[in-house]
């Protein structure tokens, strides 16, 4: 049975540079968490210290209720996947995935046992006799993760697998590692600096910032509901539309004041109290707005900057008052650069965000 992981108060320098500040977290058995971030923000290094290749830190870590803080990587009872697959070229899959078996001298028919039921599981039956140098990328990253199952650890910890993929591999590993983690009820902690990867996959997100976290949630949190500007804007694709304003108290809502364009904002924009006349920086979802006049809010006569057909939807840039929007059309649309289009806004999930501190109003 796997199990949790709990992260109190760990701090991690370099010398004078703090690259991890009093990161605590907990993962309950069976749980999938997303280590996201930008490169250097500490994402990597941190799983370095719950594996147990990274040393002397402040704070406690704890798998499977066991504190393992000074415990050797062997001793702790987990399997990491890298970003490189690792594997032995000389030997065939299935001495690759049976190589800690044997080390740990377990029988031949034990082996041959363990590694038919993983082979299974990751759907590698057919390969078990090749050598890496035969198999796909995303062949080569089953067995990588094959060979971690073996061991049947309590925590599994994945060193962005998926990077040195190309789109369409990525795509279907995902899909893969989704199937392992129902299947196995495993307990994973994943880090990428790829937001798909971490919608699709997770449970739970930790998302970092310059060593902190800035917020931890569900996808549908960090994507509903950001606390802070930095959340705001490194999820969702295209990025989130942010426009400088000047907002007033209007009935049970605001007007927030972009240039001389005056936008209607709900109550819910806000989770407190904003003083009239503050600064404010608004945000809006690409699926917020819409090119047409339609029902609701409309402005008229924002020339297009940018049209990128996608397949299924377009993505559109439009002059709003001098700031760029971003949105979404269904299908294939065609505007002319230059020429001028009406906005609907649905501000329904708009946010205000203090442009100073970063945080939620």
């Amino acid at each position: 049975m796997s199990g949790g992981l709990q992260i109190q108060n760990v701090t991690k320098s370099f010398g004078a540079l703090t690259v991890l500040h009093d990161i605590s977290l907990d993962l309950v058995p069976g749980e999938f968490l997303v280590l996201l971030g930008e490169s250097g923000c500490g994402k990597s290094t941190l799983l370095r210290l719950i594996s147990g290749l990274e040393e002397d830190h402040e704070g406690t870590i704890l798998i499977g209720g066991k504190d393992v803080t000074n415990l050797d990587p062997k001793d702790r009872n987990i399997a990491m996947v890298f970003q490189s697959y690792a594997l032995y070229p000389h030997m065939s899959v299935f001495e690759n995935i049976a190589f800690g078996l044997k080390i740990r001298r377990m029988s031949k028919a034990d082996i041959k046992a363990e590694v038919d039921r993983v082979a299974e599981v990751l759907k590698l039956g057919d390969y078990l006799h090749r050598k890496p140098g035969q198999l796909s990328g995303g062949q080569r990253q089953r067995v990588a993760i094959g060979r971690a199952m073996v061991r049947d650890p309590q925590l599994f910890l994945f060193d962005e697998p998926l990077s040195n993929l190309d789109a369409k591999l990525r795509g279907e590993m995902r899909t893969e590692i989704k199937r392992i983690h129902h299947a196995l009820n495993a307990t994973i902690a994943y880090v990428t600096h790829d937001q798909v990867e971490a919608m699709t996959l997770a449970d739970k997100i930790v998302l970092l910032n310059n060593g902190q976290i800035e917020q931890l949630g569900t996808p549908e949190e960090l994507y509903m509901q950001p606390d802070t500007l930095f959340a705001a804007r490194f999820i969702g694709t295209p990025e989130i539309n942010t426009l400088p304003c000047t907002v007033t108290r209007d009935g049970d809502g605001f007007h927030a004041k972009v240039g001389d364009i005056v936008v209607p904002v709900p109550a819910s924009a806000a989770r407190g109290a904003i003083a009239d006349e503050s600064k404010a920086i608004l945000a809006v979802r690409p699926e917020g707005l819409s090119v047409g006049a339609g029902e609701g809010f409309v402005t008229t006569d924002h020339a297009v900057e940018l049209c990128e057909p996608m397949g299924s939807e377009t993505y559109v840039v439009l002059n709003f008052n001098g700031e760029p929007v971003r949105l979404r059309a269904a299908g294939l649309v065609k505007l002319a650069a230059g020429s001028n289009q009406s906005i609907t806004w649905d501000l329904s999930g708009a946010h205000l965000f203090d442009p100073a501190s970063g945080k939620h109003l």
